[in-house]
């Protein structure tokens, strides 16, 4: 007779089938869904009806086969299929792929998941995220833009909102001295006079009064100078209250910047000869010049008359007019001009000058001047004196510092310790002093002593930076997200990791790309793209679907074909039954 096992056999076949169609439609219908990953449904024979289980072989005899009749079929599995999919450049670095095994970390309502859709766009915190708004995690960075490894946190892109500004550590100068230049033989001498033939003098009054025959001391006051406009009875030159102020002097072919005295009750001359000094640049440099003259300002007691003696050196000649030393009022009014210079010796000796631009902590540029002048020349090479002046506004001393390097007799730096070199940043919020070394030598150059006209130096490397906005990124193969400063700063923001899962084909799709930790897939363990066997990534371009719709439609129609033939199984059980029932009338 009919057998209603057949029918229900039919009928697992069509259910088996329909699931099969189910994951068949799924994979088609993501053919187009970033980093889809494909499944396969695998079948498996239900159990079997044990009409006989055979023998074993006898003496006799041989052994029997068992006879059993199946039972139908049922689903062994559903499997994803991991492989990468092909990459698709897209251009936008924010597009990230992998291209091996490994998923991007995700948060989404403080759960952990995984994905290999990397279509990150930024929120309005500036965080990479998902399209439907997880956040895509990693590693951080210190403020000195270490990264930071162990704790997760999303990955920030503050395009147009982070400034960058880093103070000078290091500057080099390098170029070429000439060894067949002048030995110096005098440096500048200016004579500061009360008029074209006298120098200046104390009031009568003066307290005190200078000694013997002298007409001014170093303790005499401004305020106790006598005017040499008025000849009869005693009036001051100088009022407390009034400034006096140096501008446009010339120091070689460089402008002496602005400075200023505030004149007080207590301001005496050795005060306004150390203004005079600090404010030209005038270096100590331990001995005398060539002519037996002291660099610096002193004054001549009897005659009255304060003398400018500079450094030696054509770049540091002085030259200072009558109207470059201005006496103005409270208001700012011209008082008049108290100085009547006198120069009778010009500076002299083979050297050269070059500015150097630093940078403080804030990105502020300061200017600074370094000049070297031929010292010495000997049977074993030659001696260079180094001038280093500030070219600044900032504070009162030009000076910054002096000494030598030594050449040997081919011409090659003998001194090659850097020079350490400390600037007053007082006033400005930036960190102070500014403090940074300057080499002679280095891997961008360095400086000779040889017989080549003219002498010729330049800055030829200077580390530190001004301030710089984020305006663009790129994210490395290992992860590492670098960020680029308009300063041309390039500076590490991040590390993009991946999660390393034992059995990927274990986890549960948690839907919207995403996928979270199974039973059987094992815990995910965070690497750096590119090790432990993981994957690396590539920026600018997005994973595709893993679906191979040919094979697809191949499924398709064998699906169909086995669903049908189920299903005529089921009718063709349903005729002989019907055939039954017909004998039994």
């Amino acid at each position: 007779m009919a057998s209603l096992t057949a029918m229900l056999t039919g009928l697992q076949g069509l259910n088996v089938h329909a699931r099969r169609l189910d994951v068949i439609g799924n994979n088609i219908a993501n053919v187009n869904t970033t980093a889809f990953k494909s499944s396969r449904m695998m079948f498996e024979n239900a159990f079997s009806r044990d009409l006989k289980i055979g023998t074993e072989p006898g003496d006799t005899t041989g052994g029997v086969n068992p006879m059993q009749i199946g039972l139908g079929v049922q689903i062994a599995a559903v499997q994803r299929d991991f492989r990468t999919g092909a990459l698709n450049a897209t251009g936008d670095p924010r597009d990230l792929a992998i291209d091996g095994p490994g998923f991007f970390i995700i948060q989404r309502d403080g759960e952990t998941l995984y994905t290999r859709a990397g279509s990150f766009r930024q929120d309005l915190d500036d965080n990479l995220v998902t399209p439907t708004g997880e956040r895509l995690m990693g590693y951080g960075v210190d403020s000195d833009f270490n990264i930071q490894e162990g704790t997760l946190e999303p990955i920030n892109l503050p395009l147009g909102k982070v400034r960058l500004a880093e103070a000078t550590e290091n500057a080099t100068i390098a170029g070429n001295l000439n060894t067949d230049g002048d030995l110096p033989s005098v440096g500048s001498s200016i004579d500061l006079m009360a008029t074209s033939t006298l120098g200046f003098a104390a009031m009568s009054s003066a307290d005190p009064s200078p000694a013997g025959t002298n007409r001014l001391e170093a303790t005499t006051l401004l305020t106790d100078i006598q005017d040499p406009q008025v000849t009869s009875g005693d009036a001051p030159l100088f009022e407390a209250g009034q400034t006096l102020t140096l501008s446009g002097a010339q120091k070689g072919l460089s402008s002496v910047p602005e400075r200023s005295l505030t004149i007080s009750a207590t301001t005496t001359v050795q005060d306004l000869m150390n203004f005079l000094d600090a404010a030209l640049g005038i270096q100590d440099t331990g001995s005398d010049n060539p002519d037996g003259t002291s660099p610096g300002v002193t004054l001549d007691e009897e005659t009255g008359i304060i003398t400018i003696t500079g450094n030696t050196g054509s770049v540091n000649d002085l030259e200072i007019e009558a109207s470059d030393l201005r006496l103005l009022d409270e208001d700012g009014t011209l008082v008049r001009l108290p100085f009547v210079p006198d120069k009778n010796a010009t500076a002299d000796g083979e050297a050269v000058r070059t500015t150097l631009v630093v940078f403080d902590s804030l990105g502020s540029a300061v200017s600074l001047d370094v000049a070297l002048v031929l010292e010495e020349k000997t049977e074993s090479g030659t001696t260079w004196r180094y001038y280093i002046d500030a070219n600044d506004s900032i504070g009162s001393s030009l000076d910054l510092g002096t000494g030598t390097i030594e050449f040997d007799t081919f011409g090659r730096l003998l001194t090659e310790d850097p020079v350490t070199v400390s600037i007053s940043r007082a006033g400005t919020g930036a960190d102070t002093p500014l403090v940074f070394s300057l080499s002679f030598t280095g891997d961008a150059g360095r400086t000779t002593a040889l017989a080549d006209s003219p002498s010729e130096i330049a800055g030829v490397y200077r580390d530190g930076l001004p301030a710089g906005v984020l305006e663009a990124f790129s994210i490395a193969d290992d992860g590492e997200v670098l960020g680029a400063f308009d300063n041309g700063a390039v500076r590490t923001l991040g590390r993009v990791v991946i999660a390393d899962v034992p059995n990927d084909e274990g986890m549960i799709d948690a839907g919207g790309n995403a996928w979270k930790i199974g039973p059987n897939s094992g815990a995910a363990s965070v690497v750096t793209p590119g090790s432990l066997g993981s994957g690396t990534l590539v920026s600018g371009a997005l994973e595709l679907s893993n679906v191979d719709l040919g094979q697809e439609f191949i499924n398709l129609i064998t699906t169909s074909t086995g669903y049908s033939a189920s299903s005529r199984v089921i009718r063709t059980t349903d005729e002989l039954m019907q055939q039954l029932l017909v004998l039994g009338r």
